[in-house]
């Protein structure tokens, strides 16, 4: 479903990405990922998404951001908020949503395929619109986890579905070894 000549652009919903990856039991390589796509045709933008928690001393996203930041990747980020539920709980609110859709709408133009890492129901419309335009649209995501990461009206909206999982020896992380444990220091005392 790619051509070599078409102009691309890689629209990464962060979380989202991150999720689906986590469910099947693998990290993301972004450097292979944005290699493979790269071969897959001409790529002219590759963006990711994210909120940040920007009151925490150290946010465990912040070197992936900037890794990205320093490796091609446009980064689209803005303030996490923090709020505390009914329950009691910390929770965090940081939806990228309208951002992705508004940067998809205005490079439309300029692209022929739009490949989305995501499988928020909520992009259906956006897809739809890109589509009208005459914009290709694949969909990365998985339905191999429990329960699908993919709603299954944006599968069906798609030009193309791909799963994830399947990408998963060209763009995983080779699984990290275990650290050994350290030996129990004996003392010896007399």
């Amino acid at each position: 479903m790619f051509y070599r000549d078409e102009r691309l652009a890689l629209f990464i919903d962060g979380s989202n990405l991150y999720a689906a990856a986590k469910s099947l039991g693998f990290d993301i390589d972004y450097k292979l990922l944005r290699q493979e796509f790269m071969r897959r045709g001409k790529m002219l933008r590759a963006f990711y998404y994210t909120a940040l928690l920007e009151n925490d001393e150290y946010s465990p996203i912040r070197p992936l951001v900037d890794w990205l930041h320093y490796n091609g990747f446009t980064m689209v980020t803005k303030p996490a908020k923090e709020y505390t539920d009914s329950m009691g709980r910390r929770k965090v609110k940081g939806n990228m949503d309208i951002e992705l859709a508004v940067d998809a709408m205005e490079l439309a133009p300029h692209v022929d395929h739009v490949v989305l890492f995501s499988g928020d129901g909520d992009f259906r419309p956006l897809i739809e619109a890109l589509q009208r335009k005459g914009v290709r649209v694949s969909v990365v995501s998985t339905i191999r986890s429990q329960p699908p990461m993919i709603a299954d009206e944006l599968r069906r909206q798609a030009d193309n579905f791909i799963e994830l999982d399947e990408l998963r020896d060209v763009v995983g992380r080779p699984a990290r070894e275990p650290r050994p444990e350290p030996a129990a220091e004996v003392s010896e005392e007399s």
